[in-house]
């Protein structure tokens, strides 16, 4: 599978009322790993940055002067992403910016070009809720250093971001992978496949000193408190749940 991960700088806040990307940055995976073959550009938008977003970025209108416009550098960009499936924090915003873009050249939204888009942002509020979710409050969480981030940059968020992906998404990785229908990348080491079908797994039932152990810190819990937990509650009847389904 083959995803990028994705960020954008712009000069503000609003799409729609004239903001413009300024930076692109794509960092590739194939398969979970970091291939190296990633994307990095520089957009001239044609306008000044508000302040806001200069303080954030630090990308000038000077600096940004001779940097190519959206309309020249649009093709690379969709060859690019094209097929892939993005990863991006708070894709809303990066995925709207990058639709006006599309959209002033009369050319298809994102979600005609790639594969689908996940919103790690929303993942991690998932996984974290009511807590901070940003980039920064991530990599601490996940001990990922960001001590050379002073600025908000797309290449560079997009590094921190896949690590922080990858790190929130571990259990994804199983011991046996179904790799039925996915093509190895260019230079991988071919593998022999596991027929899940063929194999007997040893199912080790526990004893009642384990149970009679589990059975305590279940109670602990239910005191703790003062209720029943989540993991104490009866098991709904196979029979139940059908006909709760049905009906």
């Amino acid at each position: 599978m083959r995803q990028l991960i994705l960020d954008t700088e712009t000069t503000g806040l609003n799409a729609r009322t004239g903001d413009r990307i300024i930076e692109i940055g794509c960092v590739e995976l194939i398969n979970r790993r970091l291939t190296g073959n990633n994307l990095h550009l520089y957009v001239n938008p044609e306008r000044d940055s508000d302040p806001g977003a200069l303080a954030a970025h630090g990308l000038t209108t000077e600096f940004l002067s001779d940097k190519p416009k959206f309309e020249e550098i649009a093709a690379q960009f969709r060859d690019f992403i094209a097929g892939a499936e993005l990863i991006i924090h708070n894709a809303p915003f990066d995925v709207g910016f990058i639709n006006m873009e599309f959209g002033l050249l009369g050319l298809p939204k994102i979600a005609e070009t790639c594969a689908g888009v996940i919103d790690s942002l929303a993942q991690a509020k998932q996984m974290f809720p009511g807590k901070r979710n940003s980039l920064d409050a991530l990599c601490d969480r996940f001990g990922i250093s960001n001590a050379h981030r002073t600025l908000h940059g797309a290449l560079l968020d997009s590094e921190l971001l896949a690590e922080v992906y990858l790190a929130m998404t571990r259990g994804q990785e199983n011991l046996v992978i179904d790799m039925l229908g996915d093509q190895p990348a260019p230079g991988a080491v071919a593998t022999a496949r596991i027929a899940l079908d063929d194999l007997d797994l040893l199912v080790i039932a526990a004893d009642a000193d384990e149970l009679a152990a589990h059975e305590a810190v279940l109670s602990d819990l239910d005191k703790a408190i003062k209720g029943t937990s989540v993991w104490h509650a009866a098991p709904v009847d196979a029979k139940e749940a059908d006909a709760e389904a049905a009906a």
